[in-house]
């Protein structure tokens, strides 16, 4: 970056020279300065870092990626999660990421107490739900624990608003586990005939279908226990095959695994790891989107000067497919990925 900076101090002082009194060679060396600007754009890892930023959600709308993150507020020696909002970012080219600020804090439902844990965000006929997680308070919906809200809009970086004016899912809707913090990490897919899945949860996984309008279950809650499951799942569909990645117990450290299936409500088949431990942070949480003609693995780790487990910042790499189908591990790095056009 030093040497990016330096260069094009170098440039414009040549360029001053060379311009004065000449607006044909002032076209010119402009046009080439321009060039030379997008040549040493590059990305580093982590992507975000004048704030603290976690559970990467990436939606891609109008040639558009959006981004959507919790928002780490702990202070460094902090031994708990502060997270008081969610933020948005996007980028045209995966390496300028526009910050929209907050978009969205639990403060925002009248039913919720907690902190603003992993969410998804998702547009469906023009609208944008945003599926979260916190804290219900105790009262005549829910005694307490963790629950997933909805917020909806008619733009991607909001204003957001309440969709139902409840939880969508509160604690005792399921019972598989015997805590109060199981129904968080809410992610969302739309399938091909349009039926809509809603997938969760924290030590087993949970689906249900949902109404056309996104905010009414349609089905019984199921629960299941992939291989090494621990939390924050993201489903997704690729060549006709289903594919459930999540944060596992890996080594005392979380890693990432997943499954595939040939039908969303299962058999689902185990495939194996695909990111090892990250660093300096006992989490991570998987984003999996195309755009542009690649694919893309977001997650979070702790690499920041002065992040850690409860500051993590978001990250992303390429992501590579086999033949078979199958994902390729992913290679964690610092340089992060590549600007596309």
């Amino acid at each position: 970056m030093k040497f990016l900076i330096s260069g094009k101090r170098l440039f414009l002082k040549h360029l001053n020279k060379l311009i004065k009194d000449n607006p044909m060679k002032q076209k010119v060396l402009l046009t080439l300065f321009l060039i030379l600007c997008l040549s040493f754009a590059k990305a580093e890892n982590p992507i975000i870092t004048h704030i603290f930023t976690a559970d990467p959600a990436p939606i891609v709308y109008n040639d558009t990626l959006f981004l959507y993150t919790g928002h780490d507020t702990a202070r460094v020696n902090d031994t708990n999660y502060k997270m008081p909002d969610w933020h948005v970012f996007s980028t045209i080219d995966m390496v300028n990421w526009k910050d929209h600020g907050v978009c969205l804090s639990p403060k925002t439902f009248s039913w919720a107490s907690g902190d603003a844990y992993a969410a998804q965000c998702l547009e469906r006929n023009g609208k944008f739900y945003w599926f979260v997680s916190t804290f219900h308070k105790n009262d005549e919906n829910s005694k307490g624990g963790a629950a997933i809200g909805v917020a909806v809009s008619d733009r991607p970086t909001g204003p957001f608003k309440d969709a139902i004016g409840k939880a969508l899912v509160v604690n005792e809707m399921t019972t598989d586990m015997k805590y109060g913090w199981d129904d968080i990490d809410p992610t969302v897919f739309i399938d091909d005939d349009g039926q809509i899945y809603l997938f969760w949860g924290n030590g087993s996984c949970k689906w249900v279908k949902l109404k056309e309008n996104m905010i009414e279950l349609e089905s019984i809650i199921t629960t299941f226990k992939p291989i090494n499951y621990i939390e924050g799942p993201w489903v997704y569909k690729r060549n006709g095959l289903y594919y459930l990645v999540y944060a596992s117990s890996g080594t005392k450290q979380e890693m990432i695994e997943y499954c595939t299936a040939t039908n969303i409500e299962g058999p689902w088949i185990y495939r194996g790891i695909i990111q090892e431990n990250v660093a300096n942070c006992f989490t991570t949480h998987p984003g999996i989107i195309d755009f542009k003609g690649k694919t893309y693995f977001f997650y979070h780790n702790g690499s920041l000067t002065t992040g850690g487990s409860y500051r993590r910042s978001v990250c992303v790499e390429n992501m590579y497919y086999n033949p078979n189908g199958t994902i390729q591990k992913i290679i964690q790095t610092k340089i992060g990925v590549k600007p596309v056009e």
